[in-house]
């Protein structure tokens, strides 16, 4: 029983100790891989997934995001979407629920290319010795609700198509907008979205709308750490469902002495996580469970991911330590 013990604590302590801007990279890297290319493999996850990976992929695609469908289902005409295909819709639903359920907003962290594909503008930046721009709390409370803003126009416009009140030509509305639908092929060398439809004023406004967006995704991405994950419709609707899920980010306020790492290492610039010491349950509607919060803290203890409720990842004072000596980088 002891030795049992013994190595469960081995187990733990290299967890908490692991190098985790490297292990995190590297999990980023393989999950892009998969989603990217896996469909060259005939690998296919589905098209209830809570990330971006995206249709417009056509073969590289291992899965498709869930947008994609629930914006085609609802856009049905509504004698239709009120009756047997509501049943569709709900069932979508639910495999989404529980894709999402497993691993929370650690999809947003660690398996979106899209996310992964800001990481790496962050981390050119960081090469080329440029210091990103950060937002005012001002403006961060205003930008947290676009996302909620996307989120109701990408269920309001395709009902408003279903029921003849807008163009099918605006189907699906935020996947003609949304960067992925351009960036994701073009790693596998297609570059067929970066057009203007020109078939209807509609088609034309959206299209190019989506260009505007994408090239301001880049832009942005390079200045500002996941900057497009500030307006994502995903991230909101993935809050919504967040009580179930298993994977949980958790604070003893006991333990917090408010030294502010967490909140230098936050992409998503969450003051709360270092400045609330009441809730134990902390993660926002902004957050991406990229656990770097975890890895930064240098109190044993004061932060944990935790998975059905059993730690998974650790605060600790030599994790800390070990992974000061090996780069974490703070406040860039």
């Amino acid at each position: 029983m002891k030795a049992s013990s013994s190595r469960l604590q081995a187990l733990r302590d290299a967890v908490n100790h692991v190098h985790f801007n490297r292990f995190r990279f590297w999990f980023q890297l393989a999950a892009f891989v998969l989603f990217v290319y896996g469909g060259y493999l005939a690998i296919d996850l589905g098209s209830r997934l809570p990330f971006f990976t995206c249709g417009y992929n056509q073969e590289g695609r291992a899965g498709v995001c869930y947008l994609l469908p629930l914006q085609h289902q609802l856009s049905l005409p509504w004698a239709r979407l009120f009756s047997y295909a509501g049943i569709a819709v709900l069932t979508g639903l639910l495999v989404f629920a529980l894709w999402f359920i497993v691993l929370n907003k650690g999809w947003c962290g660690f398996v979106c290319p899209l996310g992964t594909v800001q990481d790496w503008l962050t981390s050119l930046r960081r090469r080329l010795g440029i210091r990103y721009s950060t937002y005012s709390q001002g403006q961060f409370a205003q930008l947290t609700k676009i996302k909620y803003l996307l989120l109701a126009l990408m269920i309001l416009i395709p009902l408003g198509i279903g029921g003849g009140l807008f163009s099918h030509s605006m189907s699906p509305p935020f996947c003609l907008i949304c960067p992925a639908r351009m960036i994701l092929p073009m790693f596998t060398g297609d570059f067929s979205q970066f057009t203007i439809d020109f078939s209807s004023k509609a088609a034309l406004v959206m299209t190019a709308l989506g260009i505007s967006i994408t090239a301001l995704f880049l832009v942005g991405s390079f200045v500002k750490k996941r900057f497009f994950c500030f307006f994502c419709p995903m991230s909101a609707l993935h809050y919504l469902i967040s009580k179930p899920a298993l994977l949980k980010l958790k604070k003893d306020g006991s333990k917090c002495t408010r030294c502010g790492d967490c909140y230098n290492v936050c992409d998503m610039e969450i003051k709360e996580i270092a400045d609330d010491i009441k809730n134990t349950n902390i993660m926002t509607d902004d957050c991406t469970m990229c656990l770097k919060c975890v890895a930064s803290c240098p109190e044993t203890g004061a932060l944990k991911a935790t998975f059905a409720g059993i730690p998974i990842f650790e605060s600790t004072e030599a994790g800390f330590i070990k992974r000061m000596g090996k780069g974490i980088h703070h406040g860039k």
